[in-house]
């Protein structure tokens, strides 16, 4: 792939490790592609583009979450379970998957070990409740032994026309027998209330667009399983949606050209700083960023 990244993506100088989606990006073959961009960072930036510079030019640690850690690993199990035969993606079988889930996701990530320890540990057995409480909710949104999905954690990615590549992972597609398409994403945290669905929603548009660009057909249904409350959240996009959502898209990578460009990340003040890892170095909290990469 002949590209021009994002500075900051791979920084000058260092050899960064290969993001999940970078590892199973497929090369783009005599195409300048401007750069990549996945729901996520783009949510990061319409959040607040100086989290955006954190998490992506600056590439700052964040100590692991117990929550996200704990939708890390349900994703895990849930994932799994339809690797079973059908009467047996049970509850009960679900449990049992967690602890053997738990220790292969400790084989690739040893540091997700860490909520359990230092001063801000959670309490190991609570924490492990929390995780099968979640886990057996999800049975009471849907029934797996019915369920066929054609692709778990399906990597996708697209080019558009302005050479920006879409990538991102999608949990669960499932494809009808006439070929209807439902996008389903599982959430281990609650429901956002009205007014705070937007993000989600734009992550699933995100994931449809691709999907449309990819396959030619509009997915049917968006669906948000919410395990944290037992909520489903659905959807029904077009084609006027998708297109919108391109434009959406294009414009946010624009922003950060501009940002990056004119070395310009400011911070956006709101609700969610709170549980935001950075907010000792935010101007907005009376801190201070680093020096930009070298280069940058």
């Amino acid at each position: 792939m002949s590209a021009e990244v994002l500075p900051g993506e791979i920084p000058t100088g260092e050899v960064a490790a290969p993001s999940p989606a970078e590892r199973h990006s497929t090369s783009v073959d005599g195409v300048e592609v401007l750069g990549a961009l996945s729901p996520s960072r783009a949510g990061d930036f319409m959040t607040c583009p100086l989290l955006y510079r954190f998490r992506t030019i600056d590439r700052l640690p964040e100590p692991a979450s117990p929550d996200a850690v704990r939708g890390t690993l349900v994703h895990k199990v849930l994932e799994d379970l339809f690797e079973l035969p059908a009467l047996e993606r049970t509850p009960v079988r679900a449990e049992q998957m967690l602890e053997p889930s738990w220790h292969r996701l400790l084989e690739d990530e040893p540091g997700l070990a860490a909520i359990f320890e230092g001063d801000d540990s959670v309490d190991r057995d609570r924490w492990w409740d929390t995780c099968r409480t979640v886990l057996e909710r999800y049975f009471t949104l849907e029934d797996p032994t019915r369920l066929e999905p054609a692709e778990r954690e399906l990597y996708v990615e697209w080019l558009l026309d302005s050479k920006l590549l879409l990538r991102g992972f999608v949990d669960r597609v499932d494809v009808a027998p006439d070929g209807a398409i439902r996008v389903v994403d599982y959430k281990t945290g609650r429901a956002p209330g009205p007014g705070f669905e937007g993000r989600a929603l734009f992550q699933m548009k995100f994931y449809a667009l691709v999907l449309w660009r990819l396959r030619g057909v509009v997915p049917a249904m968006l669906q948000l399983v919410y395990l944290g409350n037992g909520e489903l959240v659905r959807y029904v996009p077009d084609e006027h949606d998708l297109l919108a959502t391109e434009r959406k898209v294009q414009a946010v990578w624009e922003a950060i050209r501009r940002a990056t460009d004119e070395q310009d990340w400011r911070p956006s003040k709101g609700p969610l700083c709170s549980w935001c890892a950075h907010k000792a170095l935010c101007p907005s909290w009376g801190g201070t960023p680093p020096p930009l990469p070298s280069g940058d």
